[in-house]
């Protein structure tokens, strides 16, 4: 009746002696295991599973003979392994239970199931869990205002689907001076403590951690990188949230149970940790968007208000001239002229600023030798900063030529510099270097393109910025210097003249520590020689005719009062069209002397081009408050107009206009 039952059993089932051996076997046993009918009898039970864990069953063998005790399948607290005769191995659950048999001996009866099965079913309802938790935490990035907020739900979400005691997440701060934990659950009184024991994570640790996800043991030995576990921890996992492979912060999961991590909960940290970075690096890339394009419209204003600006400065400019030249027999009048005129220079000075920082200035750019400009650039610092500022210049062996407007480069560095000087009051360093730097394809961004640059940085032990500041620094008009003191045009100027350059503009401050300042600007080609400065010649008409194109009536009077006054004959007309129809009927004019922005119809450039088509003697000079890049980009590939800009002088004009024609006529 009992060799029926036992044979009858869907379980496999073995009968043990305290010796360890198998006295019995039903046949579902021989069958799960691989071995032919009787075969088992007689073998060591550890036969039966992997030589790797063979030593530790014999112990845990001893440890329940010497008090035996029944077992239902599931009680270890730990997956189980069984070894085939052609060693396949696949996971079972075992039962035990002491048996007395007919002789009164003490034997041990095992009841084996395999559960491969049913642990694939386990696995697949776990996977799918765990995909779920995925969607819906992607799903409140989608739908969240802001990072914080999905954020601060994680962690419990985390730590409910794993069934762990704490969840945290830790990030680098934005200073760089250590580790704050935004979010976290189950830390209570320990939050301090732990941010603590992650804040003083070394850098190898970091290192490591860039590499991919850590699992940490409490057994661990201590010769790798260690992470903080926590009190009471058996087990962790820590999970990189990469910022361009390198660490912005970690996923931090601890348990109270060891080996609580396996495969698939690591892979659920991993998906939410990537899922989190790629959230992170969204919002920054829409905050930097934002902020580039607030700049583009601050630009577009800045430069329309430029344009009219500088058109009164001229009729006010050359008023205050053709007044002076009036009143050149009273001394106190022409005093109080020049002191006008010394304001305008300065009104002219601000929107030239202005449009630097809008990218609507006209650019000469050329091959700049770099270490002959820091070397000029160095001996003016000495006799400007005073002796409390002690300056370092570096500049890089065989360094290319830079390609950019020399005169604004010098500015943008100079003005720098004033603006370090001024954040020492009581002294400092100033460093002012010059290397090159490639921008590879993987470096690209939609503001830099991938070439060859040379890098100015101008860098200070000063006191610093804070991020708010920091993200404001290049904005027209704000400045934290007291009224009076500063524009706040300064580093707008510079801003806007690396832009329009082909380069770029970083800033790295930190409130304390001073501030660095990276200029990147295109690296001049072969062909590209170095120009040579030559002065600008002076001169008068001798009665030549120039027609005047301007759709300001104040401003055209003001240049036709100019040209007249230096010997020439004017025609004055207010559009394109009218210029046109001028030139056809009087083939006497020499120059013509337009404004870029006409309004309605044609540009300068555009008119200037039908001008010399029509007439290819003509003479072309332009003049602009305020460049419109539309205009510019159609010029482009055209004749190079001379540009003068607004507000000119009169002794500018004549220079102008004498080198204009001599250059026609020669």
């Amino acid at each position: 009746m009992f060799s029926q039952l036992f044979d009858s059993v869907p379980d496999a089932l073995i009968v043990v002696d305290h010796g360890g051996r198998i006295v019995s076997a039903n046949r579902q046993a021989e069958l799960l295991f691989g071995y032919a009918e009787g075969t088992l009898d007689g073998l060591g039970v550890e036969a039966l599973m992997p030589e790797a864990v063979r030593d530790r069953h014999r112990a845990h063998t001893a440890g329940y003979m010497a008090s035996p005790r029944v077992r239902a399948m599931g009680d270890t607290g730990q997956a189980l392994t069984g070894q085939r005769l052609d060693g396949q191995q696949f996971p079972v659950e075992i039962a035990l239970s002491p048996i007395v048999d007919s002789s009164g001996e003490v034997r041990f009866l095992a009841s084996v199931r395999d559960v491969s099965e049913t642990q694939r079913v386990r696995q697949a309802l776990v996977r799918a869990r765990y995909d779920t938790l995925v969607a819906r935490i992607g799903q409140l990035a989608l739908e969240a205002n802001d990072d914080e907020s999905v954020v601060q739900v994680v962690p419990p979400l985390l730590a409910e689907a794993l069934d762990v005691e704490t969840v945290a997440l830790a990030f680098v701060r934005a200073t760089g001076d250590g580790i704050e934990v935004r979010a976290a659950h189950g830390l209570q009184e320990d939050w301090l403590a732990f941010e603590q024991a992650v804040g003083s994570l070394n850098a190898p640790a970091w290192k490591a951690l860039a590499a991919g996800p850590v699992v940490v043991e409490d057994a661990d030995a201590a010769g790798g990188p260690r992470y903080p576990l926590g009190r009471d921890a058996r087990s962790g996992a820590v999970v990189p949230l990469l910022d361009r492979d390198r660490p912005m912060g970690a996923l931090i999961a601890l348990s109270h149970q060891p080996h609580r991590f396996d495969h698939d909960a690591l892979h659920l940290l991993q998906s939410v940790a990537h899922l989190l970075a790629a959230l992170m690096q969204r919002r920054r890339t829409e905050e930097q968007l934002a902020h580039s394009q607030r700049l583009e419209a601050i630009g577009q204003l800045t430069g329309g208000i430029a344009h009219d600006f500088n058109n009164l400065l001229t009729i006010m400019s050359g008023s205050l001239q053709l007044l002076e030249l009036e009143q050149e027999q009273r001394p106190e009048a022409t005093e109080l002229i020049a002191s006008a005129l010394r304001s305008v220079t300065r009104g002219a000075e601000l929107t030239s600023k202005l449009l630097a920082f809008a990218r609507r200035q006209r650019l000469n750019p050329r091959a700049v030798a770099v270490r002959e400009l820091l070397r000029d650039i160095e001996l003016m610092l000495k006799r400007t900063l005073g002796e409390t500022i002690r300056i370092q210049v570096e500049c890089a062996e065989a360094l290319p030529n830079a390609w950019a407007d020399s005169t604004q480069l010098d500015t943008a560095l100079v003005n720098l510099a004033l603006n370090a000087r001024d954040a020492m009051p009581r002294g400092g360093e100033l460093t002012l270097t010059a290397s090159e730097r490639w921008v590879g394809p993987d470096e690209r961004t939609a503001e830099l393109a991938p070439g060859h640059y040379v890098m100015f940085s101008v860098a200070d032990t000063g006191h610093g910025m804070t991020p708010e500041t920091l993200a404001r620094a290049v904005e027209p008009f704000f400045t934290t210097k007291d009224a009076g003191r500063g524009s706040g045009l300064g580093l707008s100027m510079v801003y806007g003249f690396v832009r329009q350059s082909g380069g770029h503009l970083w800033f790295d401050s930190e409130l304390g520590y001073g501030t660095r300042v990276d200029l990147l600007l295109p690296v001049a080609k072969a062909s590209q020689a170095v120009a040579v400065e030559t002065a600008a010649e002076t001169g008068a008409g001798a009665g030549e005719a120039v027609l005047v194109v301007e759709d300001e009536p104040d401003v055209r009077s003001i240049s036709a009062a100019f040209l007249r006054s230096l010997g020439y004959r004017v025609v004055a007309v207010g559009s394109a069209a009218d210029a046109l129809r001028t030139l056809d009927d009087d083939a006497t004019i020499a120059l013509l002397f337009s404004d870029v922005m006409l309004g309605e119809g044609m540009d300068g450039h555009a008119l200037a081009r039908e001008a010399q088509r029509r007439r290819p003697d003509l003479a072309v000079l332009l003049t602009s408050g305020y460049e419109d890049p539309v205009a510019r980009q159609d010029a482009e590939g055209g004749p190079a107009y001379e540009l003068l800009r607004k507000p000119f002088r009169r002794e500018q004009l004549a220079a102008a206009a004498a080198r204009n024609l001599a250059e026609r006529s020669g």
